[in-house]
């Protein structure tokens, strides 16, 4: 693992391999950049391949500040002005996809495409409305059991028990500011339409069954898009 400092704020990222496009990795929230080891191993035979810790995730540092999707996608832009890393295709599960989304949208002659992996886009109305209790119970001292038992939803029966097992345990551990103040935002105040409708690189939408995005207007709103599904993986494809 490497390290940037962005304003007094320590940034991780580890990197593999040589050949171009690059790709940047980016997790979901409440996780790091570990969660996405096996595609940074694939790629990185003949790509160059970096796996950011997001700010307050990993080993990066998790100042007492708000947690904001332009803020991420902000710092995603900073990290490959550091590293000279070029047009990168940008890959992001979960709320990393999201973050990918904003990164093109707000930086359109960054990212040369977006693969977005069972992200919340355009979500259903009643979606919205279902999550709202739950983030308010992530600003409660039962905060890891919350966390914890919501993760436990994103599973099939056919995920492997020992990953699924790492990932709960894993999960608490992201500070709770850090993943009350990101949900909250990444749900209710950034506009992923517009995002999308800003889009002018291909995006890549991997489907893994859960009610987070409604696929028809994601298309609508953003021409270049493309859909696939997973069969047999749950909510970490």
């Amino acid at each position: 693992m490497s390290r940037l400092r962005r304003d007094g704020v320590a940034l991780f990222y580890e990197e593999a391999g040589v050949g171009e496009p690059p790709m940047l990795l980016v997790h979901g929230l409440a996780c790091d950049h570990t969660h996405l080891t096996p595609q940074l191993e694939h790629f990185s035979d003949d790509h160059r391949v970096v796996a950011v810790d997001l700010r307050g995730h990993g080993q990066s540092d998790a100042p007492q500040q708000e947690y904001t999707i332009e803020g991420f996608a902000d710092d995603l832009a900073w990290v490959c002005a550091r590293l000279g890393l070029e047009n990168p295709v940008v890959v992001g599960h979960s709320l990393g996809g999201e973050i990918c989304l904003a990164l093109a949208a707000s930086y359109p002659d960054l990212p040369v495409a977006v693969v977005v992996m069972d992200s919340t886009i355009v979500p259903p109305r009643e979606r919205l409305e279902m999550m709202r209790p739950f983030i308010e119970s992530l600003r409660t001292p039962a905060y890891p059991e919350e966390l914890r038992r919501f993760f436990s939803r994103f599973f099939l029966p056919t995920d492997d028990p020992e990953r699924k097992a790492r990932i709960l345990a894993q999960a608490p551990s992201t500070p709770q500011h850090v993943v009350a103040s990101a949900w909250e935002n990444g749900f209710f105040a950034y506009d992923t339409a517009a995002a999308a409708a800003a889009c002018r690189v291909p995006v890549l939408y991997i489907d893994a069954g859960t009610p987070n995005t409604d696929l028809s207007r994601f298309g609508e709103l953003c021409p270049g898009l493309a859909t696939g599904k997973t069969v047999g993986s749950g909510h970490f494809i």
